[in-house]
């Protein structure tokens, strides 16, 4: 679909934020 950048990858909601939206087929870069 997209890409998309999550600051805060490696904290709690950012984790699953970066879960979900893999989920749901984006392409994800975590900082």
């Amino acid at each position: 679909m997209s890409r998309v950048v999550v600051t805060g990858a490696a904290g709690f909601i950012g984790g699953y934020v970066v879960e979900e939206l893999l989920r749901r087929g984006h392409e994800v870069v975590g900082l």
